[in-house]
């Protein structure tokens, strides 16, 4: 078993600023959300059409924070729980996919594949005790699964997002099962990765739904999900650990072929802080400080706040089919790693990892 994490996280004010909820539910003062929503009563029928399963949906979202404080204990049927309408919702989306904004619309209950090339089931590449994350998270119980929505040309982690690792076919109950195991293994909450998570929305409402288990979730995505993701996963993640790739649409058109992808990761990460806790991520490309990063942090600043917890990542090394970009066939040098870190100390970040 893994030793457990280093207890000075309880005292660090960069994590106790931006994540106060996460680490009460570390200490066992608060649940995770999946548990407080499979507790709660929606009064849905699944004879209701996916119209007013939404409009059940968004009304009790509109009260959650009271209705949290007030569930504490509570119990009910599971088969008519909040969570039980995300995940019946989440399964009308299966007909219809339109989980990230591509919005493929293809039937995966049919095991028909869209552009992120998931099928019905979670296609698992590992799963383990990750202590190369945040230090917040570590030890964290990740979880890799094939398939991304979008296609960085630089990405790290190709032969799972690209499938060159088809992976192995689970289940949600056999995933439930891998979430257990990892918390045994000493793992301090839930890490759903990829690839990309967004695919598997459906797959992890159903194993959080199964699993005996109790641990926080962390939504560790490119943040190219669609709106109805965020409303499902309102009120369901804990932390959203969040990429913010392209501080515009061109760069991320170019290098991940991600169209409207600066309007769309505002909008998500804004969802994010709403409804859970955020952490963010900026993986800063050689070439792309004044296009990207500027505005990036720019952005986090005036929207999300100068205390939000950023994690400026400097370990970029062109991978796959980097070289078809000009600027991405090298790492970042001495200056554009100290003029990064000089931008985020001229818009005002305090919280970096």
């Amino acid at each position: 078993m893994w030793r457990i994490f280093n207890e000075n996280i309880f005292n660090n004010i960069g994590i106790k600023r931006a994540l106060p909820r996460y680490l009460d539910v570390l200490k066992g003062n608060k649940l995770p959300y999946y548990v407080l929503d499979r507790n709660y009563l929606a009064n849905f029928s699944y004879e209701m059409s996916i119209e007013d399963l939404w409009d059940l949906h968004e009304e009790i979202l509109d009260n959650y924070n009271e209705i949290i404080k007030e569930n504490i204990g509570m119990k009910t049927d599971f088969n008519f729980s909040f969570l039980s309408l995300k995940i019946e919702i989440a399964k009308r989306i299966m007909e219809s996919c339109i989980f990230c904004e591509r919005r493929c619309k293809i039937n995966r209950l049919e095991s028909k594949k869209g552009y992120c090339g998931c099928g019905n089931n979670f296609s698992l590449s590992n799963a383990f005790p990750h202590m190369g994350e945040e230090p917040e998270l570590i030890p964290s119980g990740t979880v890799f699964t094939c398939g991304c929505t979008i296609r960085c040309l630089h990405c790290q982690n190709y032969e799972i997002s690209q499938w060159y690792d088809k992976g192995i076919e689970i289940n949600s109950s056999q995933m439930a099962k891998i979430v257990l195991n990892l918390k045994e293994n000493g793992c301090i909450n839930i890490n759903m990765v990829g690839g990309e998570p967004t695919p598997n929305t459906y797959l992890w409402l159903k194993t959080m739904g199964e699993t005996s288990c109790i641990l926080p979730t962390i939504w560790n995505s490119n943040s190219y999900y669609s709106i109805e993701t965020s409303k499902l996963l309102a009120g369901f993640i804990d932390v959203y650990l969040l990429d913010f790739k392209y501080g515009n649409n061109d760069c991320a058109l170019k290098i991940s072929g991600a169209e409207n992808y600066f309007e769309v990761c505002k909008r998500n990460h804004l969802m994010a802080k709403e409804y859970g806790e955020l952490l963010i991520r900026v993986l800063v490309l050689p070439g792309h400080n004044e296009c990207c990063t500027r505005p990036i942090l720019e952005w986090i600043v005036e929207n999300l706040g100068e205390w939000t917890r950023v994690n400026l990542l400097f370990q970029y090394r062109p991978e796959w089919r980097a070289s078809e970009i000009n600027e991405l066939k090298r790492r970042l040098n001495s200056n554009e790693i100290a003029e990064a870190i000089k931008i985020a100390k001229d818009v005002g970040l305090k919280n970096l990892v």
